[in-house]
């Protein structure tokens, strides 16, 4: 079975990228790592990647000042030169724009640190614990053109404890996203091999 081509997007450190590369030093897994792109030229990951030997790019959103498109474009045209068949977003902190959505919809798809349909965009364990819920949790979807609104793929729930705090919940949720991103990821490229 051939392997899919797979860029990840990274903004920082890039520990959930850490898990997927992991996964795909399998020869079976279903995607292979063929990029790693940042918009931040001093996130962390992009030396991780280096140093597991996968090709990077370093795209400075910052040069291109409002113009969301244009940063794109020139990310895209690095998506396209590695041949690139899946996208992974792993703490990529890009809105991005109903073009570049547009152009990968269907294969292109995000891990999210809240039980979709709750808790869009940011401060999602405060959010959670405020509201006094039972638990926490991470969700990886398809991207679509509304932020955090894609089909969810898979996900994982973490109880919330008496005297959680938005970061002991975060550590515990971090620990599920490493384990079920990989997961999602090999269900994601088998929905795009059989057309779903």
């Amino acid at each position: 079975m051939r392997r899919l081509n797979l860029a990840i997007l990274i903004s920082g450190r890039g520990s959930n990228m850490e898990a997927l590369l992991h996964a795909a030093e399998d020869p079976a897994y279903p995607a292979k790592p063929v990029l790693v792109a940042s918009n931040r030229p001093d996130a962390k990951g992009l030396e991780t990647a280096a140093a597991a030997r996968i090709p990077t790019a370093a795209i400075d959103h910052r040069l291109y000042g409002k113009d969301r498109e244009a940063f794109e474009r020139q990310l895209d045209a690095e998506l396209e030169k590695a041949g690139t068949e899946i996208i992974a977003l792993a703490g990529f902190m890009r809105v991005l724009t109903p073009w570049f959505v547009g152009k990968w919809e269907g294969r292109l798809v995000n891990i999210h640190p809240s039980l979709l349909p709750k808790y869009r965009g940011l401060h999602t364990h405060q959010r959670a614990i405020e509201s006094g819920d039972a638990e926490g949790g991470c969700s990886v979807h398809w991207v679509s053109a509304g932020v955090d609104e894609g089909e969810v793929i898979a996900q994982a729930r973490v109880p919330i404890l008496p005297g959680d705090t938005e970061d002991t919940l975060a550590a515990r949720v971090l620990v599920e996203e490493h384990k079920l991103y990989p997961r999602a990821l090999a269900m994601a490229c088998e929905a795009i091999r059989s057309g779903k």
